[in-house]
């Protein structure tokens, strides 16, 4: 077993997760292969979202996820079998997203199906990503009057 190939592909997983979620949209580009897929079942958005290519990809992530969405996301319990320059991995995952001026909090939990590829630079990136929700709910923060984010680093800041 290629254990550096293993750890280079936990690495993509991971930094394309922490990019999501700071919104770091030139860093998470890099994360992908310039024909990469995506396929993100969610039903907040009413149906499954497809996109080809890494710049719609990550120009989706930069429009759906402005300032105020807050998001959070873990994956775990990696499984993934590599071939040669390709691989396959299942991630678990959990996510909760903040939807600051919908006044709304969405939880969930799916299983990431992604393919990676090693390029000619020897990096491995993200070919294809997605999922189908395992579970979601959604919660009206207006119905929890004593929730309050105290800390929001895309907050505009006091004059």
């Amino acid at each position: 077993m290629d254990l550096v190939a293993l750890e280079s592909i936990r690495q993509a997983k991971y930094r394309y997760l922490r990019c999501v979620d700071l919104k770091l949209w030139d860093e998470l580009a890099d994360t992908f292969t310039p024909d990469a897929t995506a396929d993100y079942g969610t039903p907040a958005l009413g149906e499954p979202l497809r996109l080809s290519g890494r710049d719609a990809i990550v120009a989706f992530m930069r429009k759906s996820l402005g300032p105020g969405i807050i998001t959070t996301h873990f994956a775990s319990q990696p499984e993934i079998t590599i071939h040669g320059d390709t691989a396959d991995g299942t991630w678990c995952f959990e996510d909760t997203v903040i939807a600051t001026e919908y006044h709304v909090m969405i939880k969930g939990a799916a299983f990431y199906e992604d393919r990676y590829a090693r390029g000619s630079d020897g990096r491995w990136r993200i070919a294809h990503t997605g999922y189908v929700r395992t579970y979601e709910v959604t919660l009206s923060l207006d119905d929890l009057p004593s929730f309050r984010i105290t800390a929001n680093r895309w907050a505009a800041q006091p004059a």
